[in-house]
């Protein structure tokens, strides 16, 4: 039996906090130490924080970086080996490397050969991929390192690293690396969250260490690192192609360790059975000697981790929620906010808004983690022993929300705003904002020399209600050093049907990541699990309010269906296709339900819409990353805020269906 105790860990991070990321790396590695763990893998890029973006230009970073390595980390690392992510300079360029750390000593830095520049990611912006098969020495921090494509041999075990994005191309370093029968290795990783990704990585770490005939050890982030992007903390240890260890995800902790002993021996046996395994055919990568062995002793290896089962299924709902509850606290902890706010309408976007900001609460009633803020460790600390009343408590504590009515505003969505607030133990005020409303109309008015009406001034009068509400609710804001919460949604988002400085103002856009149509299903799970005040918002119809009752105003007679709305957004925005074909494809799946002439009419209005609103897009408050629908042009979906509107192709299609 040849045992190695394994140790992955998700770490939660923040951009150049050389203090406290330092402090998280050393307290992981103790705990990691005091468990008796021979080889830690911690997240890619940890000491300086993954979404330093262009501070990675910036030589003083990778030189901090380097500097907490040797002096304040690597002593650390006696009695244990530690994979650890910082990025270093060599001959003028920047790369994304992973320090390997054995007791004490940094004996190697391996570099990243496939730069992630898709998606949220731009690391080709900041990095330099290390060419395959290259080595050489550098001096770094006055210390003398071989650094590029380097397997470590500990007395026998053979170790080598795949770093985030390496494990996700087709090509992978983990070939090359079985190739040269390494036993172990280490992916440390930043990989953001997304719905479904957590099975795309089990399903290669546990493939990897199939083919690869090797344990395979995965770490990532947690939390809100950056801002938009939210890291699950998904940590995995596999070998043989089955799982020993799979961490907790979305926790609300500082660091999570997750470690599994494992026997080297049934995968040798596997790659002395398996006919195609051949020596390498090309140079064998360059090996690093290391006299350390990882091995358990024969007594402490008696008992090696048994193969895990399949993980609990979780979810779009509980994934969703979960998600953006972590991301909300980590954004309130790390801004030094001391809550929200939440102009709260009655409606289903400030209503999930507000049951996030309860699910957040009750989590943290739940866990009670070592970095809570003092004020929320102080007030839970007295709070009550009953979970929902002190989650209740808690909210209170944290949240307040106002209704801001007009004359177009109806009973029924008040009603529903404070019956939802009481429920969650928000802080209520019910404002009205009809004399601010009337006093702008007049200054319109007077400027145009003529009374406004609906028939003329239908957009200005419904925008000038929606900016009334603003200066209230960021004074609230403002006076409880509380983040603003923008309750604009996707959908929305992608035909501008917001006002700006109205609806759209805040600090972040909790829910500026996800679908109407998900989020009115989602509230109806959300009425059950979280919220049952959520009952009398779930009854009415979305509605801006902005018109006259008598106009029977809502969302989608102003725009469309939303799955109509959603689905052409997937057809055009994610898929890329033309209006023509986009069109061919609505009139297959739903020709049975909407006349050709009403489809046609929806894309257009979809397409203009979308052209004429990228700059309000620009404009919102930063939004969470969760899929590959994102709008957010500063992290996924760039797009010309001027261009042709398809004009062109609209008309001709227009001619081709004879409409």
């Amino acid at each position: 039996m040849k045992a190695i105790h394994l140790g992955a860990a998700a770490l939660n991070l923040t951009p150049k906090d050389w203090e406290g990321n330092t402090r998280t790396i050393l307290a992981c590695i103790a705990e990691a130490k005091a468990r008796k763990v021979s080889v830690l893998c911690l997240p890619e890029l940890a000491i300086t924080g993954y979404g330093c973006e262009d501070e990675f230009h910036a030589p003083y970073v990778s030189e901090w970086a380097l500097r907490i390595l040797f002096e304040d980390i690597a002593p650390a690392c006696r009695g244990i080996t530690v994979g650890i992510g910082l990025p270093f300079c060599l001959d003028g360029c920047i790369y994304n490397g992973i320090a390997h750390v054995v007791d004490g000593a940094v004996v190697g830095v391996i570099a990243k050969q496939n730069l992630a520049g898709d998606g949220i990611h731009y690391e080709p912006r900041f990095f330099k991929p290390w060419p395959k098969g290259f080595v050489t020495d550098a001096v770094l921090h006055r210390h003398k390192i071989p650094v590029g494509d380097l397997i470590f041999d500990h007395a026998g075990i053979r170790i080598g690293y795949e770093i985030c994005e390496d494990a996700w191309v087709a090509n992978r370093p983990g070939a090359r690396l079985a190739q040269n029968s390494v036993d172990l290795i280490l992916n440390p990783s930043a990989s953001h969250f997304a719905f479904g990704k957590a099975g795309v990585r089990e399903r290669f770490v546990r493939e990897g260490s199939r083919a690869f005939h090797c344990a395979y050890v995965y770490a990532n982030l947690l939390g809100n690192e950056a801002g938009r992007a939210i890291y699950d903390g998904d940590c995995l240890i596999a070998s043989g192609g089955r799982i020993f260890g799979r961490s907790e995800r979305f926790a609300y902790a500082d660091y999570v360790l997750n470690e599994a002993v494992v026997d080297l021996n049934p995968t040798r046996v596997q790659r002395h059975r398996q006919a195609s395994h051949r020596p390498p055919l090309e140079a064998a990568m360059k090996s690093i000697p290391i006299n350390w062995s990882p091995l358990l002793a024969i007594g402490e290896a008696s008992a090696p981790a048994k193969a895990i089962g399949e993980p609990a299924s979780r979810s779009k709902a509980i994934e969703f929620a979960d998600a953006v509850a972590l991301g909300l606290y980590d954004y309130l902890r790390k801004s030094k906010s001391s809550g929200f706010a939440i102009s709260l309408s009655g409606g289903a976007d400030s209503a999930t808004c507000l049951a996030l900001v309860y699910h957040m609460a009750r989590q943290l009633v739940a866990h009670r983690p070592s970095n809570l803020p003092t004020a929320i460790s102080a007030l839970l600390d007295g709070a009550s022993k009953d979970t929902q009343e002190a989650t209740r408590q808690l909210v209170n504590h944290l949240c307040t929300c106002a209704y801001q009515g007009t004359e177009n505003s109806g009973e029924a969505t008040r009603a529903a705003a404070r019956t939802l607030a009481e429920d969650a133990g928000a802080r209520f005020f019910d404002i009205n904002v009809q004399p601010l409303f009337e006093a702008y109309e007049k200054i319109l008015s007077d400027y145009l020399g003529r009374p406004l009406s609906w028939e003329t001034d239908d957009i200005p009068r419904q925008n000038i209600q929606a900016r009334c509400r603003a200066p209230s609710i960021w004074a609230i804001a403002n006076a409880n050093n509380a983040l603003l919460l923008s309750t604009s949604n996707r959908s929305e988002a992608a035909v501008g049907y917001c006002t700006m400085d109205g609806d759209t103002a805040g600090s972040i856009s909790p829910i500026a990541g996800i679908d109407k149509a998900f989020l009115l299903e989602w509230l109806k799970w959300a009425e059950t699990h979280l919220l049952r005040g959520l009952r009398t918002v779930n009854q009415l119809k979305p509605t801006a309010e902005l018109r006259p009752s008598s106009a029977g105003q809502t969302d989608e007679s102003d725009l469309m269906p939303y799955p109509v709305l959603n689905r052409i957004q997937k057809l055009a925005v994610v898929n890329k296709g033309s209006p023509r074909e986009i069109f061919y494809q609505l009139r297959a799946e739903l020709d049975a339900k909407f006349s050709s002439g009403q489809l046609f009419e929806w894309l257009s209005k979809y397409l203009q819409l979308w052209s004429r609103n990228q700059w309000k897009r620009e404009r919102y408050a930063p939004s969470f990353h969760l899929d590959d629908e994102n709008l957010d042009p500063r992290s996924w979906c760039r797009y010309p805020i001027l261009s042709g509107g398809y004009h062109a192709e609209l008309a001709a299609l227009r001619k081709e269906l004879e409409l």
